[in-house]
């Protein structure tokens, strides 16, 4: 049987995309081990196919990633004959070490820009490193694969790599049943706005959306749900505000409760900032989510996030990501209601699913095992 190891660092409870590829690898009859690393709480997690996660003695920064890559580096060497399928550049130098020793085919899948995330900007040794590991890395790769078509093209002008796109899109099912406002804790007169995923980070625009709350009527409720750096401050901008009524900020939920809460809004928000070019190109999960739960979006007009809201008439997007431009927005869209885009967005859910998306990259699949 034709085999395949699929790395990533974080702990694989909750990445989507990872689970969606390894499963659609096991339907096309590949034994499948995902690789990644032992989260503090340590969930168990069950799959139709193998997970292996390392205990790390570093959870965070240069040594996370060294020490991870050396752990990754030597596992390899130990795993039978396979393709080694790297997720993003931290994975990447362990992976294109062992398929340059073993001579195996390597595959790579660039969630975002990882080079020109927020998080590097002020740090330029720890930025250059990085830099100097992908150049090292991607004349090495085989197959690369990557999430939309502004950073397939960055990867063809910096490095003149060819990348396949395949969008973060849900796979294909029945419409999403809400789970209801007051489940939630809030009014069924609420107009309820919601931000979520994994990445509530620094430039995402929820500092600015905090202070634009005090802008709005008591009735529109705001509800968080997921992680990121930035949500211990935001804590403490919700008491400085007062709005600890008004706003609500949950932990991360698995998918499918994840996605009854996201059906039970009224608009779904990515309010990501144009200030680096790893947000500029980015096309959020999030926005996907919203559609298959059938609540337009409100963002701001990045080039990506634009294309599918505004192509796909599924909602409203904002020039800038101030206060001011983001209560004029969330205004119009309470205004508009749900009802004058029920029929785009019930059109684009059918149009985007998974099943579809992915089938470039089984087809590569597909000639790797032949």
């Amino acid at each position: 049987m034709n085999r395949v190891f699929v790395s990533v660092t974080n702990d694989c409870v909750n990445d989507q995309r990872v689970h969606k590829v390894c499963s659609s690898l096991c339907v096309e009859g590949w034994q499948v081990e995902l690789i990644g690393r032992r989260s503090e709480i340590n969930v168990q997690i069950e799959r139709e196919y193998n997970v292996h996660r390392f205990p790390m003695w570093f959870r965070r920064g240069a040594l996370f990633y060294t020490e991870f890559n050396i752990r990754l580096f030597f596992y390899l060497l130990t795993r039978p004959s396979g393709v080694l399928h790297s997720n993003d550049l931290d994975t990447l130098l362990a992976n294109q070490l062992v398929a340059r020793i073993r001579r195996c085919a390597l595959v790579h899948d660039a969630h975002e820009y990882f080079t020109e995330v927020p998080e590097l900007q002020n740090r330029p040794l720890i930025k250059g490193i990085w830099k100097r590991i992908e150049r090292l890395s991607f004349p090495r790769i085989d197959h690369l694969f990557t999430v939309n078509d502004s950073i397939a093209w960055l990867y063809k002008e910096v490095h003149g790599k060819h990348a396949q796109v395949i969008r973060n899109i849900p796979v294909k099912k029945a419409t999403t049943a809400a789970q209801g406002k007051e489940a939630l804790g809030f009014s069924s007169e609420d107009f309820l706005m919601i931000n979520q995923g994994t990445g509530i980070n620094v430039d995402r625009g929820m500092e600015e959306l905090f202070v634009a709350m005090t802008e709005l009527p008591e009735r529109m409720k705001l509800l968080l749900v997921g992680k990121g750096d930035v949500l211990p401050k935001l804590h403490s901008l919700r008491t400085e505000l007062k709005l600890q009524e008004r706003i609500k900020i949950m932990d991360t939920r698995p998918y499918g409760e994840l996605m009854r809460i996201t059906a039970s809004c009224d608009l779904g928000l990515s309010l990501d900032k144009d200030n680096n070019l790893n947000y500029r190109f980015s096309l959020p999960n999030k926005l996907f989510d919203y559609i298959r739960a059938g609540i337009p979006i409100l963002s701001t007009d990045l080039p990506e996030v634009g294309r599918i809201v505004r192509g796909k008439e599924v909602g409203h997007t904002i020039a800038e990501c101030s206060p001011e431009a983001i209560v004029q927005g969330i205004r119009e869209m309470e205004k508009k209601g749900k009802v004058p885009f029920k029929n785009a967005l019930a059109l684009a859910s059918s149009e985007l699913n998974w099943e579809t998306e992915v089938e470039p990259m089984l087809a590569c699949y597909r000639k790797l095992s032949g």
